[in-house]
C-alpha cells in the first residue's frame, strides 16, 4: 500500500494504476496516477531478480506512463501522490488486516514502504505491486533481502493478481487507492475475486459512502450494487488529510470487503444484470421506466422482445415510478430475470 495521494474516480470507468499511494497512494498511502497512455515499452532495467534472495521484481507494460527514473523521488502531482506517514493510521490498518505467517498478502502501491515494513515482518509472503519506477530502487534497497518479498513493477489495472501470487491459490489484499481511478481498480479486483478472499482498502471518504450506500440513499449508484453483489462491506475508520504528505484536500476512509463465495443474487446472465443496472443509473433523475426505455440499443431490443419496459417492471414487481437508487439488489435481479 503506498503512501501516496489519491485520485478521483469515476463510477466505474477503469484507469490504470497501482500504488497505494495517492490519497493517491502512499506508504500506506495511495497513489494517484496518470492518464492511461498506451504504447509505453517497459524499461528492462526495472525487471530485477535479486539472486541473493527470493525477492523479485517483474514488469509488464502499463497502459500509463510511469515517470522516468530519477535519483531523488518527489511526490508526483500527475500521479496524485500523497504519502501516508502517520504511524497511528498505519498501525490501525495493520490491526484491521492482521497478516498471518501462513498466508500471502498483496499490497497495491507500496510507495516508500511505510506499510510494507510491517507487512514483510508479519506475512508469510508479500507481493507488492508498484507502478512508479522511481520508487523501485528504494523498495529493493529496504526489502530486497527479505525472502518473503516479491516486487512487481506494473499497473494494477492490468496486473494478473492470481498469477502473481503463485504458488499460493488465494490471498488477501491491502491498498491505498488513488482517488481518480479507485473504482476502476476496484472493478479489476472484483473481476479477479477467484483468488482474493478479503480486501482492506483506503479510499476517498465519498467513495466509501457510495460503496456502502443502501437502497434508498442518494449516494447509491452502480458501484454500490456491484460491490454488494460480490462482497460484504464494513467501513472501519476515517483518515484525516493531515496523515499524508503532501496534505490532500479530502478525507479518506478505510473499508473492509469480504469476498462472497458466490454472488448475493442468482441470475442466468450476470453480464446482462450489470447492463440493466448501468442503464438504470444512466440518468439519475429519471425513473427506472424511462431509463429502461432509453437504454442502449441491444438492451432496449431485449426489453421490447419481452413486452416493453412497463411489462418487464410489472413482472419484476417494481413500481414504474421509482428511481434507480431506491432499488434493492434483489429487485435488480428480478428485472434481469424478466428479460433473460
Amino acid at each position: 500500500m503506498k503512501d501516496e495521494g489519491r485520485r478521483g474516480d469515476g463510477e466505474m470507468g477503469r484507469r490504470g494504476d497501482g500504488e497505494t499511494r495517492g490519497r493517491g497512494d502512499s506508504e500506506t498511502g495511495r497513489r494517484g496516477d496518470g492518464e492511461t497512455q498506451p504504447g509505453e515499452a517497459d524499461d528492462p532495467s526495472h525487471s530485477h531478480f535479486n539472486s541473493a534472495a527470493a525477492s523479485t521484481v517483474s514488469a509488464s507494460p502499463p497502459p500509463r506512463i510511469s515517470p522516468s527514473p530519477s535519483l531523488r523521488h518527489h511526490p508526483s502531482k500527475r500521479l496524485g501522490q500523497n504519502f501516508l506517514n502517520d504511524s497511528r493510521t498505519i498501525d490501525r490498518i495493520i490491526q484491521a488486516l492482521r497478516p498471518r505467517s501462513d498466508e500471502t498478502i498483496i499490497e497495491i502501491g507500496p510507495g516508500r514502504g511505510a506499510l510494507t515494513a510491517q507487512l514483510v515482518e508479519h506475512a508469510g509472503a508479500l507481493v507488492a505491486i508498484e507502478f512508479d519506477r522511481n520508487l523501485i530502487p528504494g523498495l529493493l534497497e529496504r526489502f530486497g533481502s527479505s525472502r518473503n518479498f516479491k516486487l512487481v513493477q506494473s499497473d494494477a489495472l492490468i496486473t494478473d493478481f492470481c498469477s502473481e501470487i503463485k504458488p499460493a491459490s488465494h490471498a488477501r489484499l491491502v491498498a491505498n487507492l488513488p482517488y481518480n481511478i479507485s473504482t476502476a481498480i476496484l472493478q479489476r479486483l472484483i473481476e479477479q475475486r477467484s483468488c482474493l478472499t478479503e480486501m482492506v482498502l483506503m479510499l476517498q471518504r465519498e467513495v466509501v459512502e457510495r460503496i456502502t450506500a443502501p437502497a434508498g440513499s442518494t449516494d447509491r449508484g452502480y458501484l454500490s450494487v456491484v460491490v454488494e453483489a460480490h462482497c460484504e462491506t464494513e467501513k472501519l475508520f476515517d483518515v484525516a488529510p493531515g496523515a499524508f504528505r503532501p496534505i490532500p484536500k479530502v478525507w479518506s476512509s478505510v473499508i473492509r470487503l469480504k469476498v462472497r463465495p458466490s454472488p448475493a443474487v442468482t441470475v442466468k446472465d450476470y453480464a446482462l444484470l450489470w447492463q440493466v443496472v448501468s442503464a438504470g443509473f444512466a440518468q439519475r433523475r429519471k425513473t427506472i421506466l424511462n431509463n429502461l426505455r432509453s437504454a442502449p440499443p441491444g438492451l432496449q431490443e431485449l426489453v421490447k422482445l419481452h413486452g416493453g419496459a412497463s411489462i418487464v417492471l410489472c413482472q419484476a414487481e417494481v413500481d414504474l415510478r421509482r428511481r434507480a437508487e431506491t432499488l434493492t439488489l434483489e429487485e435488480w435481479a428480478r428485472i434481469t430475470q424478466a428479460i433473460e
